[in-house]
Parts: C-alpha cells; sequence; structure tokens
C-alpha cells in the first residue's frame, strides 16, 4: 500500500512496483474516514536463521482486502478506540504514514484531530509574508516544523577556487595536482530562522534555516511574541559561519587548565571499544597526540605493537588524567571569526 504526495505523483513508486503483485490491479481509494475495520491476527515475530521478522497485526478493511500495522500502532488504536468482538474496531479511522511504516489512525485521537487542523491551514494558502514576521515570533513551515524568526542578514559563505599546482620535477608521472583556495563572499539579504534539533548522545543542539525569500514556506504564525529564549539563540547565532566568516588570523593557542582538562575527560563518553576509547590532544600547536583510555582502569594508554597471540594491540600506559595533564601539558585551538566571536574550540 502507497499513497500520492501532494504534487499527484505516487511515493516509493519504484520500490511499490517491485514488490507488489503484478496479477492484482491496482486499486485507488479515497483516504476519508472509514468504519468497519477488523482485527485478524498477529503474523511476524519469529527467527529465521539470521532473519528476525518484526511482530505485525493484520487488519480487514471493509473495502475488501487486508493489510498490516505494527504493535505500537495497535496499542495507539486500543487507547483511543474500542475493539468488539466479532465486530471489529469501534469508529472511523484514515490510513497515515510513521516514517516507512503505514499505520491506521483512529479519527477521535489527538493525532488526527492536529493533523487536521494542519491540513486545514495548509490547503488554505495563507502563507506568512515579510510584514508578517516578528522577531522572535515562532512560525510553522509546510512541513509542520516550528521555527523562531531571528532576523534578516546577510548570509555569508565560502567559493572554492581550484588552482594547478607546479608538476615535481621527481614525479615520474609528470601528474598535474591541484589546490584550493577558499574566498569569502556575501550572497545578500536573507531571512534566518532557527529551531531545536536532537542529535547523537541525546544531545540537543540548534538548526538554522536561511531564505533568500519566504514564498510558500511558511503557513501559520505560531506566536508573533518574542521568545524568552531569543538572546541566547542570538548569541549562538553570532558564532555561525553562515552569520559572519572565519578569521585565521585571530586563532589562538591556550593552554589547558587542570580543571579545564579534567571536565573534558569527565564528560567524554568512553566505551570499552576500541574507537570509544580514542582520546586525542594537542600537546602543541598542530601536534596531536593519539591516546585510548581504559574503562576498567581509568588509566590512559598508548597502542603498542599488534600482539597475534592476545589478537590486540599492545597497552602502554601512561597514566590518570593528572599523569596526562603533566607529561603533555595539552592545548587547544580557539578558532574565530570577523566578528571576534569564538566559532568553535578544537581539543
Amino acid at each position: 500500500m502507497t499513497y500520492y504526495d501532494v504534487k499527484g505523483k505516487v511515493r516509493k513508486e519504484t520500490s511499490w512496483e517491485n514488490w507488489r503483485d503484478k496479477k492484482i490491479d491496482p486499486v485507488d481509494h479515497e483516504n476519508t474516514p472509514t468504519s468497519g475495520f477488523v482485527l485478524n491476527k498477529k503474523v511476524g515475530d519469529y527467527v529465521s536463521d539470521w532473519n528476525h521478522r518484526q511482530a505485525y497485526v493484520r487488519v480487514y478493511d471493509p473495502r475488501g482486502f487486508e493489510f498490516e500495522i505494527t504493535i505500537e500502532n495497535l496499542l495507539y488504536i486500543l487507547e483511543n478506540a474500542n475493539s468488539i468482538k466479532g465486530k471489529g474496531l469501534e469508529g472511523e479511522f484514515i490510513y497515515g504514514w510513521d516514517g516507512k511504516d503505514l499505520v491506521l489512525l483512529p479519527v477521535e485521537s489527538p493525532d488526527y484531530k492536529e493533523i487536521s487542523a494542519f491540513n486545514t491551514i495548509l490547503h488554505e494558502k495563507n502563507y506568512i509574508k515579510s510584514k508578517d514576521l516578528s522577531i522572535g515570533g515562532t512560525y510553522k513551515s509546510k512541513d509542520n516544523k516550528e521555527w523562531i524568526y531571528m532576523g534578516r542578514f546577510d548570509l555569508k559563505d565560502t567559493k572554492s577556487e581550484r588552482v594547478e599546482q607546479e608538476k615535481k620535477t621527481n614525479d615520474y608521472w609528470n601528474r598535474t595536482s591541484y589546490s584550493y583556495i577558499y574566498h569569502n563572499i556575501n550572497k545578500g539579504k536573507y531571512y534566518f530562522f532557527v529551531r531545536e534539533g536532537e542529535y547523537s548522545w541525546d544531545t540537543k543542539s540548534l538548526k538554522l534555516l536561511t531564505v533568500k525569500s519566504l514564498g510558500d514556506r511558511f503557513i501559520e504564525c505560531v506566536s508573533s511574541e518574542c521568545i524568552p529564549e531569543y538572546s541566547e539563540h542570538f548569541d549562538w547565532l553570532e558564532r555561525q559561519t553562515e552569520y559572519s566568516h572565519r578569521d585565521e588570523s585571530r586563532d589562538e593557542w591556550v593552554s589547558y587548565s587542570l580543571d579545564e582538562f579534567v571536565e573534558r575527560v569527565n564528560t567524554t563518553k568512553f566505551t570499552d571499544s576500541r574507537w570509544g576509547s580514542r582520546f586525542d590532544i594537542y600537546k602543541a600547536p598542530e601536534i596531536r597526540e593519539e591516546l585510548r583510555y581504559d574503562v576498567m582502569t581509568n588509566q590512559f594508554f598508548k597502542e603498542g605493537k599488534w600482539d597475534k597471540d592476545k589478537t590486540d594491540y599492545e597497552k602502554l600506559y601512561v597514566g590518570n588524567v593528572l599523569d596526562v595533564f603533566n607529561l603533555y601539558e595539552p592545548v587547544y585551538k580557539n578558532e574565530y571569526l570577523e566578528n571576534g566571536k569564538i566559532y568553535r574550540r578544537v581539543k
């Protein structure tokens, strides 16, 4: 089962054509609230060799076909609708998609009401214009994400230039080599928006959106009030290369204090794997030292030769965090932007 997108194109058409039964002619149905769905049986949830199939529940559609939903979808349905033995599911339902998974959505569920309200706004086409924007206001995009308007600024970028290098006299093949020079450019005024996004390790950060013109991108003003976090968001924005170009002439190398170095070690999420134990430091500007951390002993070590008997590298222990600090006197680099703000710390 698949669906048509807003442009009238069948989503994932190639994939759908590959797995569907060609002996059965495709049938189109309007995705309108429909009643009469019946839970049939569970399928999947077995292991065959290396293949584990997730458990699904088969559902009968009153229009004469069956489909499968996940156990998570079934539990959500039962939270928002009743299942009557011999009669099936009470109430009306529509189809939806959660990523690649088909879901059956009760019309009495809060998610349906939210989606329905969003679709109403989307089809009204009352797009947000520049005169509607307020600094720090919250605006909803067509993909149902909320963005904070930061202002209209010059968008900074770089343009690369490939430069041919002089050929080496000792190069047998007489090959041509190139290097790249990067030039700062200003792309003119853009609208800047930010929103919170989740990244790895459950760490939240901000995402930046820049647009030359608003067009039909935003469909609703959620709030014209300036959010309390605007100043914090703007401080973050000032440290982005889209807002200000890099200025390498300002970069500086700084020696760690012991407290700073201990904090870096304590906030690093080590594991007992080879790559999860890696901990690189600079013992001098541009001179990197590769260490590893033993989570069992809380000691740092360097890798030695490969030990074929132990099928692992030798561990040449350096010591604890204080020993490493005293031995290497580690440094980090602060990289700056043209506006004088620190772009990032290279550890």
